[in-house]
């Protein structure tokens, strides 16, 4: 870690050379939607290249120093030549899209075709960048954005090993909250969703297969939409499997993630990535839809929960302590105190069908699907590899690689038989092709048999239990999640800071069927306008949370009592009088 904060610091001294000239604008950085940016610059109040420098001053003020986050694993070189050209565009009249001039950042398993590394928070793919752009790169690219960095992730997208620690990665090292540095800001796309609460860039990216996008933006704070599988292209992307991967945003703002999200989308089949022309696996048989929007923004309602049926599951909050249980009760209270109608789903006795095939899926699909990543790679240590050659590099850099947790998943993963319709021994004798029939039926019996059975809107659950502390011998302490109810079958998810607990954020997540995002949306705003949890909430940077009622007493050095003459007692000796505790 020292080395590459040196590295860093070194690379970017020439690019934070009059980096206040940001700050001397009349838009804050500090929370500033991407209209608001939008607007600043449309005046002229406001240049990209000064926006850029500014989010450039605060990464090396808060996330390499202070506080240290720790969020940002790279920074881009030609960020500030990126942006330039974009305010250039601007004088001339032409815009490329809503986030044109702002600056986001990419998880570090997302390809860019440029100076900066892809390595998944390996060493195994740190070398040479990666040849092309991802799709998702290449549309921001389009889109006039400033691709300002890389975000720290945890390593191997969490699926290296059973006891893998969020936010860790070999390349990276330990990304810390905003709202408690000594707390967790959950994985695996940890960096990207604490930039984003940070303010580190306007928007940041990520990847989920289940819960990676919506748990870090329960951690730390932020709106979060993990997309549709298929709605964003994967290419380019290091994958987890085909079949639950995506990749969406986090935004301070609902707003800002439905930008994002339109910016990246794939209307058209992207010929890197075939789920672009079809649907996920919940929806398999039927047609995708011809109407996909272009723009989600036009989605957003500040009234979007009146009138709306909203069907509540609890996924396990009781086993959190009463104090997150409350203050759910409270959130499930402001939604009815907001139009919403909000039906009991565990009280009515419906049972969501659980993805009891997701675990195989994944690790059968990775192998395959890893090994034809690493063949689009070259000059790194894993170009052109195997899983097999994952797993002896990593235990011939173990010292770096593995201090804290092994690689059982990547183990496991290699010596699953070939076949689609084989036995898998480590699994009771399910097959692949069972276990995707499984999780398919996890979409039609849960959340689209609870939407039809009960005429809703939504189903919306808690995200996660709010951060714990980051224990790297240990490793992570997840109580509940609600993101399994839309892995396996590829559905979408929205999730939205709700409240506070002991100053760590709490979230809602709001699910729908495949391409439902518009719809969620809705609903998403609506509740964020009546709640405005983030807006009120920033991050504190605390040291530690909670960070009161923690205090300890005050001691006062014992000194010498009068005797009852009025003369003051004996001294002690000089070398007891400062007093010291004792072992007992």
């Amino acid at each position: 870690m020292v080395i590459r904060i040196v590295v860093l610091l070194a690379v970017l001294a020439p690019l934070a050379a009059n980096a206040d000239e940001g700050n001397r604008s009349r838009v804050p950085i500090e929370d500033a939607t991407v209209a608001q940016l939008q607007a600043a610059m449309a005046s002229g109040r406001l240049t990209s290249e000064a926006l850029t420098r500014a989010y450039i001053a605060r990464i090396l003020d808060f996330d390499q120093d202070g506080p240290g986050v720790n969020a940002v694993m790279e920074l881009n070189p030609d960020a500030l030549a990126m942006a330039r050209h974009s305010d250039a565009l601007r004088r001339q009249g032409r815009l490329l899209g809503p986030l044109h001039g702002i600056p986001v950042l990419l998880k570090g398993n997302i390809d860019t075709g440029d100076r900066m590394q892809t390595t998944a928070g390996s060493f195994g793919l740190k070398g040479a960048p990666a040849p092309h752009d991802s799709t998702v790169a290449a549309k921001l690219r389009a889109g006039g954005a400033v691709i300002l960095g890389k975000t720290n992730l945890s390593e191997w997208a969490n699926f290296r090993s059973f006891n893998s620690v969020s936010g860790w990665s070999a390349v990276g090292g330990q990304t810390n909250n905003p709202y408690g540095i000594n707390r967790n800001p959950c994985g695996s796309s940890s960096g990207s969703g604490a930039a984003a609460t940070a303010n580190f860039a306007a928007v940041s990216f990520g990847t989920e297969t289940d819960g990676s996008i919506v748990c870090p933006g329960n951690a730390s704070g932020v709106a979060a939409i993990k997309p549709t599988v298929g709605l964003t292209s994967r290419a380019g992307v290091v994958p987890i499997a085909h079949t639950q991967d995506t990749v969406g945003p986090h935004g301070r703002t609902v707003a800002d993630a439905a930008i994002a999200l339109s910016v990246i989308q794939s209307r058209t089949a992207d010929g890197r990535d075939p789920a672009t022309g079809g649907v996920p696996l919940g929806w398999q048989g039927r047609a995708r839809p011809t109407n996909i929007p272009t723009d989600y923004t036009q989605f957003l309602d500040r009234d979007g929960l009146r009138g709306a049926r909203l069907g509540l599951t609890r996924q396990g909050i009781e086993s959190a302590p009463t104090q997150v249980g409350a203050a759910f009760d409270e959130v499930v209270a402001s939604l009815e105190a907001a139009g919403a109608t909000v039906i009991d789903l565990d009280a009515a006795g419906f049972q969501f069908a659980p993805a009891d095939g997701e675990f195989l899926v994944l690790v059968y699909e990775f192998r395959d699907d890893v090994r034809n990543y690493f063949a689009t790679r070259t000059r790194v240590p894993l170009a052109g590899k195997t899983l097999a050659d994952a797993i002896a590099f990593n235990t011939a850099d173990a010292e770096r690689e593995m201090p804290f947790f092994a690689q059982e998943i990547f183990e496991l993963s290699n010596s699953l038989a070939l076949g689609a319709d084989d036995p898998q021994t480590d699994f009771d004798g399910m097959t692949y092709n069972q276990a995707l029939e499984i999780d398919r039926l996890s979409g039609v019996n849960g959340i689209d048999k609870a939407l039809q059975d009960f005429n809703l809107d939504a189903v919306i659950a808690p995200t996660d239990n709010p951060a714990w502390a980051t224990d790297l011998l240990y490793g992570d302490h997840f109580l509940f999640g609600s993101s399994g109810l839309a892995a396996g079958a590829g559905y979408p998810i929205v999730q939205v800071p709700a409240s506070m607990v002991f100053g760590a954020p709490l979230g809602i997540s709001f699910f729908g069927t495949a391409f439902s995002e518009p719809e969620l949306i809705k609903l998403a705003s609506g509740f964020e306008a009546v709640t405005q949890v983030r807006a009120q909430n920033p991050p504190t940077f605390a040291a530690m949370l909670p960070d009161d009622h923690i205090d300890g007493t005050t001691l006062r050095k014992p000194r010498a009592a009068s005797n009852k003459q009025g003369k003051q007692q004996k001294a002690l000796p000089q070398e007891t009088k400062t007093w010291r505790p004792r072992r007992m």
